[in-house]
């Protein structure tokens, strides 16, 4: 005698957890009002649970410019942990664009699939999927940090570095390439590559988009003076003619990326080239300095960009700055309130109190978080108890909540 087949039931019995709010989120309104980090903030059409944001981090694990699973465990462990967003690491726009053979890229269609799923992963938990776009100019075709070998990447190992450009010919240090100074055939390529990726983010779900305009890589090396000194209308001694070509860029992804949709910036507000004291830092006149960061942001929000992620460094091999906790935010904070623009707080921001206090003093109005992530991909949480404020955990690990499981499940309320 065969056994009866089991129908599936056609209703089970309600949940005790419910969706809403998302993970990430505070869980009495008043809460919202007390802590700024666990509030929601909302930028044109996307709103984010609370303002942790996860830095952009290279993660250096694609081949051929492809996501892959690591990728999708690796994104959506914070998504699942509660941030409110999170940014998807600097992806090339073009091959020549990655800064290693393993970077991300999404300069073909074929790449679309892959991210759809990172995407799918973090909105499935409330949070926001966002991308940096980025080219790596003259620090491009080296090792990642994973190899013990020589800068330079050669094309025997996968490496492009006799097609390396940047704003002129000058080497970005000892053991890297030596770039190609860009035509403007060249440039208007680049200016493309960006827009037709920005496309491509957004056909794979990607709500906010981020361009890299720091560290060093191709449009900041335009930007400063310390390395773009062209004789032509996109360089030399003038800060219109340095900002032509990143602004052209800017323009692009703009007008390709839906209007509804937030746009960041990230740049570096400083070279890091002077040991003046009479400026945050440092005096660069010929160079880039604040000053320079700030008319530049001035022009991101006439373009409609809507929040400046304010890093520094990156572009002169012999910086004199000393990396401590918060040692960005005065940066943050100087452009927040000179350039009338949104902006984000990032570089060894741990403590959430410090986090908070950022917030609270209107030094910035997101906290982007890099490396701490990687040592407590709990962040949130941690952020929560600390601040004692509580948040929405996910379902599935309410039971490690102990005092919330119980209360939850004896008072048979949805959470």
């Amino acid at each position: 005698m065969s056994p009866t087949k089991q129908e599936p039931a056609t209703q089970l019995p309600p949940q005790v957890v419910n969706a809403k709010p998302a993970v990430g989120a505070t869980l009495a309104q008043e809460d919202a009002q007390v802590s700024k980090l666990l509030s929601p903030s909302t930028i044109r059409s996307v709103t984010l649970n609370n303002r942790i944001v996860v830095s952009p981090m290279c993660m250096y694990s694609s081949q051929d410019g492809f996501f892959n699973d690591f990728h999708v465990a690796h994104y959506g462990q914070f998504a699942i942990k509660g941030a409110g967003m999170v940014i998807i690491e600097a992806t090339a726009v073009e091959p020549r664009g990655r800064i290693t053979p393993e970077d991300a890229g999404l300069w073909s269609d074929d790449h679309i699939p892959q991210l759809a799923k990172i995407v799918s992963l973090i909105k499935s938990q409330g949070s926001v999927p966002a991308i940096q776009i980025a080219h790596a100019g003259r620090r491009a075709s080296v090792y990642s940090p994973f190899h013990c070998a020589e800068r330079l990447v050669s094309e025997e190992f996968g490496g492009w570095p006799t097609d390396i450009f940047g704003p002129t010919g000058e080497q970005y240090s000892e053991g890297y390439g030596i770039p190609k100074q860009m035509t403007e055939q060249d440039m208007e390529q680049v200016i493309q590559h960006f827009a037709d990726a920005a496309v491509r983010a957004d056909k794979a779900g990607i709500e906010v988009l981020e361009i890299h305009s720091a560290h060093g890589f191709l449009l900041h090396s335009f930007l400063s003076g310390n390395s773009n000194q062209r004789t032509d209308r996109f360089g030399g001694s003038s800060l219109e003619n340095r900002l032509r070509f990143p602004l052209a860029v800017v323009e692009r992804v703009r007008a390709a990326w839906p209007a509804h949709k937030p746009l960041w910036v990230r740049l570096s507000a400083s070279d890091h080239k002077s040991t003046d004291g009479t400026l945050v830092g440092g005096e660069d006149a010929d160079g880039w300095d604040i000053r320079h960061a700030t008319l530049y942001a001035k022009k991101l929000k006439e373009m409609g960009v809507d929040v400046i992620d304010v890093s520094s460094g990156g572009n002169v091999s012999k910086a004199h700055y000393s990396a401590g906790p918060l040692y960005q935010v005065p940066f943050s904070e100087y452009i927040k309130k000179e350039a009338g623009v949104a902006t984000g707080a990032v570089g060894i921001i741990t403590e959430p109190k410090d986090a908070e206090d950022v917030l609270q003093h209107d030094q910035a109005d997101y906290i982007l978080i890099a490396r701490e992530l990687l040592r407590d991909s709990g962040w949130v949480n941690r952020a929560s108890k600390e601040l004692q404020i509580e948040v929405k955990w996910p379902k599935q690990y309410l039971r490690a909540n102990r005092e919330r499981y119980l209360k939850t499940v004896s008072a048979n309320k949805k959470y």
